[in-house]
């Protein structure tokens, strides 16, 4: 029953007027209220009012038109406002709750309130439904919120208001109630940001939620909430979070820097993401257990500290045109039973495996490309298994990797700039290959690993650093069809006691034999073409291959006498094939050295004791990766190449000469031997030359070092239309193709060598170690003319060597000194004088004749310093 007004002639008043003083005016909101009839606007003037108040009708509460603020707190624990009738309206006032644990609002059930343009704080929102509706979870995802409520629905619609300083939770809608949050900012909670529970259903759109101590927002039971155009930023813990059997669906929302995962459902929880953004969660940006179901549509997961998408349990995940870029971790990531489906996704930026499928979770991927992972592009481990089609995988260390023995289904894809292996079937890995390609990769094309089973149709292996394919011991794969094209190393490699059939396969160009035949194995070639490579086959002792019908016509191994060219990627051939055509000329004889000797060569250098302790350096690890290799672990990255930066005469060929030889002591050169060449050996005079000249010389090198003095030159500061461009572009590309054969060192003066490995980022990343030589002082100078001396059986007599310190001490170094070089012809010209001056004396004894002296000294050398 409604309270009257004595002052309206005892019956309700439609408008009501709260205020200090004047006439007809009510002093408290709550008698205000008591006055008013349903549907009545109560019309309160700015100040602070300190009251509990219970809206048990349908009214409407506002500041007077042209007032101040109006403030409603609480009087005691309880809210500052109770609704318990429908169709109630708050406009434009700041409500404060008692700061308990208690809510600032309270709508009980079958009740309805209208929150527009306020500010509550000191308490949350409540909305209390009535017992859970046994509705479906997903169900009526168009739902509408009237706050004229029936029965025992709670309705609200909060509009553009602010949430700030509750506790618990900053929204709370439970039961079968039904909410509608617009252009709402939810902010310093305590707790949750909103939290929706029951059966509840709740639509927000424009919500702006930061800094909650909690979650952002939180789904439970059977709820199902609506989510479009807003933003969760700063949670304390998962951005969006849905449990039990509960729903929702997202829209064009950015969930940015929370403290745990982006998105998380658990339970049977289902959600449908569409054009959301999840950046910078502080574990993973998507996580999916239990039975959990998301489907998501023009997505992106950025910069997740762990996965970006993580699947355990039974959980399963739709995702199509997403994007899942730079996280901390692998970037996708299922595991138990969960079910994998991507759809012309970009998976890139990882330092684990791009896409990891373990235990007996099962993935499906359809033209995704997966980038930039530091281990492999798709990992299939365990028991899992996947279904490939259509896909690239790029600039990765592996690029395809499938070691379960479910088995999975490759077909259509192309593996692009694998640091190593392209497709590797390893352990007991079942796979199906059909129509994919495999081009820059930098081992192996495609392996197929000890025991493993595949079968391998269509498609193309192209540009691989080693050989084409490989098969491994015990490996029995089914081939047909394959083009296997410019392998650096063997075209087919078949290991010792492997086998399989390979049928109608094309093997061109190859660095190495075309084919390779391990001891004990037995591997059918039907109908297959070998063209323009280094040999056809090559066999090892007990091999026993079987061809027909193969072009051109192979019988067995090849002729007594010939050589087996093949090579596993990671270790260094004896002698390194050069391609036909090739200009080559007769190389020194090797000369097996000990490693010992050659470091002790090292040390009797003159001077260096910086370049000394690099190069010592340098050999020491190189040991070590070479036994690593022998222990069957991968090599670790390593670049060999190496700059020589320091003026003229500085011992740099020297030490060039020697490193070759320390390299090939190690195993890790062919040959060891130096080819110096500077501009004029690598630069053409017209359009089309340079290319083949540097390759000609680049080529003699083959297994050993290619020095290139003044190689600043190649990159003149003038710029401009110079061929030297070329040069350093043809050497990059050589450098990679060849990157176990040859070793390149650029020398120059400094500043001049940082110009240089800056021209071209190939350069740079090659490059990566500098030594340098220092000018020698005038000690280490006299010190090389002795060690030249007693080279020749000559000898320095005390007084000289003092003078010609003394000579070197005062010379001007500028651009014409030569260091050693002005050493080594200071003892040419000191023995010619030396000639001269024994020539005149009669018999001259056995030490005159090895004696310099004073008189022997250089007269140029004496004037230098003038």
């Amino acid at each position: 029953m409604s309270s009257v007004d004595p002052r309206t002639g005892g019956h309700p008043a439609t408008e009501v007027r709260v205020a200090a003083r004047g006439r007809g005016a009510h002093r408290r909101i709550a008698d205000a209220v008591r006055a008013a009839a349903p549907g009545a606007t109560v019309l309160i003037e700015a100040g602070h009012y300190t009251e509990s108040l219970l809206l048990d009708r349908s009214v409407t509460l506002r500041p007077e038109p042209g007032g101040g603020e109006v403030v409603l707190t609480a009087t005691d624990s309880g809210p500052a406002l109770t609704v318990d009738a429908a169709d109630c309206a708050v406009r434009g006032l700041s409500v404060h709750g008692a700061g308990t644990d208690t809510p600032a609002i309270s709508v009980g059930p079958g009740a309805g309130l209208i929150v527009a343009d306020c500010t509550v704080g000191g308490g949350r929102i409540e909305v209390r439904g009535g017992p859970d509706r046994d509705e479906e979870a997903g169900a009526d995802p168009d739902f509408e919120v009237s706050p004229t409520a029936a029965g025992t629905t709670s309705a609200l619609l909060l509009t553009g208001t602010r949430v700030v300083g509750a506790r618990l939770a900053g929204l709370h809608v439970s039961g079968d109630a039904r909410a509608r949050v617009e252009d709402v900012e939810v902010s310093t909670i305590e707790g949750t940001g909103i939290v929706v529970s029951g059966s509840a259903r709740v639509g927000i759109a424009r919500l702006r939620l930061a800094a909650t101590s909690g979650s952002g927002i939180r789904v439970r039971g059977r709820a199902v909430l609506r989510l479009s155009d807003s933003v969760l930023h700063g949670c304390g813990r998962v951005g969006l979070l849905l449990e039990d059997a509960s729903s929702a669906a997202a829209s064009e929302s950015r969930v940015s820097a929370p403290g745990a995962a982006g998105i998380r459902l658990g339970g049977s929880a289902r959600a449908e993401l569409t054009d959301c953004r999840i950046l910078d969660a502080a574990a993973a940006g998507i996580v999916l257990d239990g039975t959990a179901r998301v489907v998501a549509q023009g997505c992106a997961v950025r910069r997740s500290a762990t996965n970006g998408v993580l699947l355990t349990e039974a959980a399963g995940a739709d995702l199509t045109d997403c994007r899942i870029l730079d996280s901390g971790f692998g970037a996708v990531h299922a595991a138990g039973t969960a079910v994998l489906k991507l759809a012309d996704c970009r998976v890139q930026g990882t330092p684990e495996h791009g896409v990891h499928t373990a235990d007996t979770a099962r993935a499906e991927l359809t033209d995704c490309t997966v980038s930039a992972a530091a281990l492999t592009g798709i990992a299939v481990t365990g028991r899992s298994s996947a279904a490939l089609s259509g896909c690239l995988v790029a600039d990765t260390t592996t690029g395809i990797g499938i070691g379960s023995p479910t088995g999975s289904r490759v077909s259509g894809c192309t593996v692009r700039a694998a640091g190593r292996t392209g497709i590797e079937v390893s352990g007991e890995g079942v796979a199906e290959l059909t129509g994919n390609r495999v081009t820059g990769a930098g081992a192996a094309g495609i392996v197929f690993d000890a025991d493993s089973r595949a079968e391998l149709t269509g498609g193309s292996i192209e540009d691989c650093t080693g050989s084409g394919l490989v098969v491994w011991t015990g490996a029995r794969p089914t081939v047909h069809g394959v083009r296997i094209e410019r392998p650096g190393k063997n075209g087919l490699y078949v290991a010792e006691r492997a086998g399989g059939t390979f049928t109608g396969c094309d093997v061109i160009g190859a660095g190495y034999a075309a084919l390779h035949v391990g001891a004990g194995a037995d591997p059918l070639f039907h109908r297959c073409r070998l063209r323009d490579c280094t040999d056809d086959l090559s066999t090892e002792p007990e091999a026993a291959p079987r061809f027909d019908d193969c072009d051109p016509a192979l019988g067995g191994a090849p002729a007594a006498g010939q050589p087996a060219t093949a090579a596993m990627a990671g270790t260094a051939p004896a002698a390194p094939a050069v391609p036909a055509g090739s200009l080559v000329p007769d190389r020194p004889e090797v000369v097996e050295e000990s490693l010992p000797d050659l470091m002790a060569e090292l040390g009797e250098l003159v001077g260096l004791d910086r370049v000394k302790r690099d190069v010592a350096s340098m050999a020491k690890l190189m040991q070590t990766v070479r036994l690593r290799v022998e222990a069957g672990l991968p090599a670790p990255p390593l670049s060999r190449h190496l700059v020589f930066a320091g003026n003229p005469g500085t011992g740099k060929t020297t030490v060039a000469r020697l490193y070759g030889r320390l390299l090939k002591a190690l195993g890790l050169l062919g040959h060891g031997h130096l080819v110096e060449v500077d501009r004029s050996a690598l630069v053409g005079e017209y359009v089309g030359h340079t290319g083949p000249k540097t390759a000609a010389a680049f080529n003699r090198a083959i297994g050993g070092v290619l020095f290139i003095d003044e190689a600043y030159s190649l990159s003149p500061l003038s710029g401009g239309n110079d061929f030297g461009a070329e040069a350093i572009a043809t050497l990059v590309k050589l450098m990679e193709d060849h990157r176990d054969d040859v070793v390149v060192i650029a020398a120059g003066y400094p500043d001049d060598m940082d110009r240089f490995v800056a021209s071209n980022p190939g350069l740079a990343s090659r490059f990566t170690r500098t030594l340098l030589f220092e000018d020698y002082d005038a000690e280490q100078l006299v010190g090389i003319v002795e060690h030249q001396a007693e080279r020749h059986r000559y000898e320095l007599s005390p007084a000289a060597r003092a003078e010609l310190l003394a000579l070197f001490a005062g010379m001007t170094r500028g651009g014409g000194f030569g260091n050693g070089r002005s050493a080594r012809q200071a003892f040419q010209e000191m023995t010619e004088r030396q000639a001269g001056r024994v020539a005149e004396l009669d018999n001259p004894d056995a030490a005159q004749l090895i004696a310099l002296e004073v008189a022997d000294l250089p007269a140029s050398l004496a004037g230098a310093g003038a």
